[in-house]
């Protein structure tokens, strides 16, 4: 495995980029490439894959995004590391809370593209969100070392009462998502963030010990 990035925005160098790209294969991610690749194929648009530098099936936390953005088809990958602000803010927040990156599976609650080429990017519609609702339960399947959920942003934030139901018991910790748009309206969002991956990382440390 290549060493973890130190810095955000690392896959806007092309050789770093390549050489996430040649842990596609890995098998810890190998599950849920089938599972993007199975929803690519019935919603007939790209679904990014997870980053191999993350946990994949060992994840203990998921931490849920709300869909993925124009830009992924730079990269292919939901990951932390691409070079965007949302992806940049995420990177801080979770070096921050010292949550390792083998803990941590990234994922949209629709995790398929659903901007236009070209187009701006913009919130799920409801309908969209129902859509991908029942794709929640195979992703949960794969992943059975889950500690924690944390949903960031509202459309995310609706997942909660799906994996309540999937995953009775499973702490879930709901906080803003963490685009520029909504981390430079008040000083408050940022520290809602932290509030909440330093409770998620309390419980990943709880259930280590």
């Amino acid at each position: 495995m290549p060493a973890e990035p130190q810095a955000p925005k690392s896959l806007a160098d092309p050789d770093a980029l390549a050489a996430r790209r040649a842990l596609i294969g890995a098998p810890h991610i190998a599950p849920v490439r089938a599972l993007a690749a199975r929803i690519s194929a019935e919603r007939g648009a790209p679904v990014p894959t997870p980053d191999p530098l993350d946990g994949g099936i060992g994840a203990r936390m998921l931490f849920l995004l709300e869909t993925p953005g124009p830009a992924v088809l730079r990269t292919g990958f939901v990951t932390r590391d691409s070079a965007n602000g949302t992806a940049a803010n995420l990177f801080r927040f979770l070096a921050e809370a010292g949550i390792a990156r083998a803990d941590t599976l990234i994922w949209n609650a629709v995790p398929w593209l659903i901007h236009p080429e070209g187009a701006l990017n913009r919130a799920p519609r409801r309908a969209e969100v129902a859509a991908a609702a029942p794709y929640l339960e195979p992703l949960l399947d794969l992943l059975p070392h889950l500690a924690v959920a944390v949903l960031a942003g509202r459309y995310a934030g609706e997942a909660e009462p799906a994996i309540a139901t999937l995953r009775p018991g499973l702490p879930i910790i709901r906080i803003p998502h963490p685009s520029p748009t909504y981390v430079c309206t008040a000083p408050e969002v940022a520290a809602r963030i932290r509030r909440g991956l330093s409770e998620a990382a309390n419980l990943l440390d709880g259930a280590t010990g």
